[in-house]
């Protein structure tokens, strides 16, 4: 099962919070970074927030001070925390993690089905 599954999304009024998770599966010999991106409708998807292998983050402008990513290395998983949250926060968010599986030759990026996360006024 090489695959990433997003839980966590929902509906959730101005000023509230969500915590969207992200879960890696399969036989992984490593995982190299692990991200968070959205897409709004006609939007570009844009990156939200990536969290590197030895743990340094990056964070788009617009949700720095707000989200926070972390990691479990041993679980395979990342977390987005997401607070104060605004209507132009709702978008599609999709996890992205760049692995490497057991059988497999380099490490490929994939991709997560997305959870629709919905940000009322």
């Amino acid at each position: 099962q090489e695959q990433l599954v997003e839980s966590g999304g929902g509906l959730v009024q101005a000023g509230g919070s969500l915590r969207l998770s992200c879960a890696a599966s399969g036989s992984i010999v490593n995982i190299n970074a692990m991200g968070w991106y959205r897409q709004a409708p006609g939007a570009q998807r844009e990156l939200v927030a990536r969290i590197a292998s030895g743990g340094s983050t990056n964070y788009a402008d617009s949700v720095k001070g707000r989200f926070t990513i972390s990691r479990d290395t041993v679980k395979n998983t990342a977390n987005l925390q997401m607070n104060n949250l605004k209507p132009e926060d709702t978008a599609v968010y999709y996890c992205n993690a760049n692995i490497w599986y057991r059988g497999k030759y380099t490490y490929v990026n994939y991709w997560g089905q997305g959870t629709q996360v919905t940000v009322s006024s």
